[in-house]
């Protein structure tokens, strides 16, 4: 396990929790994907005011895991659910509604799908109406994702994403989340948009700037876009990813 100083305000939060005898809800399983592009800028939305967790704050597209994601087996390119069991350490079935739900989670909240006819393709500009109506349809829960590609004879490029990290929102935080980052290429042809939805406002940033304190963020995507930076660009960092082990759980510690 490691673990990640809480900042100043958080570590009151989770010194008063202990000393009430505050009793930690169980995490909920969810997927997060950092989007990149060059010239070496990542994808950040900011989650609306209203929002239960993480409100106002700046954060990669992502959300939790849907019971549908691990019960109806989508059309698969890429690493097989079983390879992806291996990588991150879990179930078969778990793991492929993680990689599903990072799949699910970056066309609803971005407007990005990685996903093709096959696994030497990907779809192109995906921001006509008809992909519009679909989109919200899978947010209102009326469209299973495996149904959705299947409808437009598209299979799910798992092999687009890059595992990179695992975090876990603290003990004190009344919606918990452990959530597996992965990092993605913008394919050649699509555009993020604003979806509107769960965020106000979108940004390209360079990891660098993002992280200097302009945009406020929760820790794990403060540090993800240091750990960026540090790796100096796309390629150097989706080189680093194989040797990261993406199923070390990072918590807050001491």
């Amino acid at each position: 396990m490691v673990s990640y100083k809480l900042p100043p305000k958080m570590a009151e939060m989770a010194r008063r929790f202990e000393a009430e005898g505050g009793v930690p809800v169980r995490p909920r399983l969810a997927s997060t994907v950092v989007l990149l592009r060059e010239p070496f800028e990542a994808y950040l939305i900011r989650r609306v005011a209203t929002m239960a967790f993480a409100a106002s704050m700046y954060a990669f597209p992502g959300g939790g895991v849907d019971p549908r994601d691990a019960a109806v087996v989508p059309g698969w390119a890429g690493p097989s659910p079983e390879d992806w069991a291996a990588r991150l350490k879990l179930d078969e079935s778990v793991a492929r509604s993680v990689v599903c739900a990072a799949v699910r989670e970056v066309f609803e909240e971005s407007g990005v799908l990685l996903a093709g006819a096959d696994a030497d393709t990907v779809v192109g500009d995906v921001s006509g109406p008809d992909w519009e109506q679909a989109r919200r349809a899978l947010i209102a829960r009326e469209l299973g994702f495996a149904e959705f590609l299947s409808r437009n004879g598209l299979v799910l490029r798992s092999d687009l994403l890059a595992p990179w990290s695992r975090w876990v929102t603290p003990e004190f935080e009344p919606r918990r989340f452990d959530t597996y980052f992965f990092l993605a290429l913008l394919p050649k042809g699509q555009v993020t948009r604003d979806v509107g939805g769960e965020a106000d406002d979108h940004v390209w940033c360079a990891p660098g700037e993002a992280a200097d304190g302009r945009y406020t963020m929760l820790p794990p995507t403060s540090h993800t876009l240091l750990e960026l930076a540090e790796a100096g660009g796309i390629e150097a960092a989706l080189a680093a990813a194989p040797e990261r082990d993406p199923s070390d759980a990072i918590r807050p510690g001491a």
